[in-house]
């Protein structure tokens, strides 16, 4: 079956119109299913401003039915995949607000990490979300596998997420650096809770940071959660 969108048997009038160029002010025909278009005048690409590209963020067949996505539109596809693997995990623990709360700190360290380490934060935030569900499982990673697919995540990403956590079960100095940015997430959040029983002097604070945070982001980010100094 054809989306009814994109059957031009359903379209009407409006399916085809122009649009200004945001570069030089041309005008620019589109057509109601053209994801981008090119200026005839300057050469410029943009992004259809009229469609809607919310199916294709979770819908498998987005790229069959509508072509290739346009690259401003991946970073979107890829921040609702994390949400809904977020959404899914508090489904997952329900009243374990414990274990939920643990995972959503961990997330945003990793977040805050990444963004230091310039990595793939869709496959670290999925990765920091499913943790603990891949290293209680004894099937590896079914459960995790079944909640990525039902957000919409393709074999590729199941892999990475899945590959990406077990590989924290290996040597410190072999890890990927999509790896180092969660195993230095999980230290700082083990880091708060062991900080909230028995607060941390700045000489024991120093030798965590040296002796179990694999990044400088993963350092960056300690120092501002507890308040350092950074180093000179």
């Amino acid at each position: 079956m054809k989306c009814p969108g994109q059957d031009m048997q359903y379209w009407t009038a409006e399916a085809i119109f122009e649009v200004a160029c945001p570069e030089c002010g041309g005008a620019v025909e589109f057509y109601k299913d053209d994801t981008t278009r090119i200026c005839p005048g300057c050469s410029h690409r943009f992004v259809n401003p009229k469609m809607d590209f919310g199916c294709a963020a979770y819908c498998k067949f987005a790229e069959q039915c509508i072509g290739t996505l346009p690259e401003e539109f991946v970073g979107t596809r890829e921040n609702l995949l994390k949400d809904k693997v977020a959404v899914a995990i508090k489904r997952f623990y329900q009243t374990d607000f414990k274990q939920i709360g643990y995972l959503s700190r961990l997330a945003n360290h990793a977040e805050k990490i990444g963004k230091e380490e310039g990595v793939n934060l869709a496959i670290v935030l999925c990765s920091a979300y499913l943790s603990r569900i891949v290293s209680a499982e004894s099937d590896a990673g079914t459960t995790a596998e079944s909640i990525l697919k039902e957000a919409g995540a393709g074999d590729k990403v199941c892999t990475e997420v899945i590959n990406l956590i077990d590989s924290l079960n290996g040597a410190r100095n072999t890890l990927s650096r999509e790896a180092a940015v969660l195993a230095d997430a999980d230290a700082l959040t083990s880091l708060e809770d062991r900080n909230r029983e028995e607060p941390l002097g700045d000489a024991a604070f120093a030798q965590f940071v040296d002796e179990n945070l694999l990044t400088d982001g993963g350092r960056t980010v300690a120092r501002t959660i507890f308040g350092r100094p950074a180093l000179a």
